[in-house]
């Protein structure tokens, strides 16, 4: 299960928070795709179409708009939990400040 929530609208995108409940490959691209809304740059489960008054970043974006700003799982072995944060990449925030 993903569950998501619209942070706020881009030109032509929404930028959103996911939350995983499983953590499957490719989960969060197969399920925005299925509910209509394809990842930029997704070739595979999306699309190139960018909508109507997407900026050109937009539609040349070399990758999938995607990522992972917390990662949380409990080690296999010691059962702790642990954590990981980064910041977004530098090309996603490029991106966002141009669809904004």
């Amino acid at each position: 299960m993903t569950y998501y929530k619209e942070l706020r609208p881009l030109k032509g995108a929404t930028l959103v928070e996911c939350r995983l409940e499983t953590g499957r490959t490719h989960q969060i691209r197969v399920h925005m795709t299925h509910i209509g809304h394809p990842l930029v740059g997704d070739m595979v489960y999306g699309t190139r179409r960018i909508p109507k008054g997407a900026p050109a970043e937009a539609r040349s974006f070399p990758r999938q708009a995607l990522h992972a700003t917390q990662v949380t799982f409990l080690h296999p072995l010691t059962n702790l939990e642990m954590c990981y944060s980064s910041p977004v990449a530098n090309d996603i925030a490029a991106l966002i400040a141009a669809m904004a």
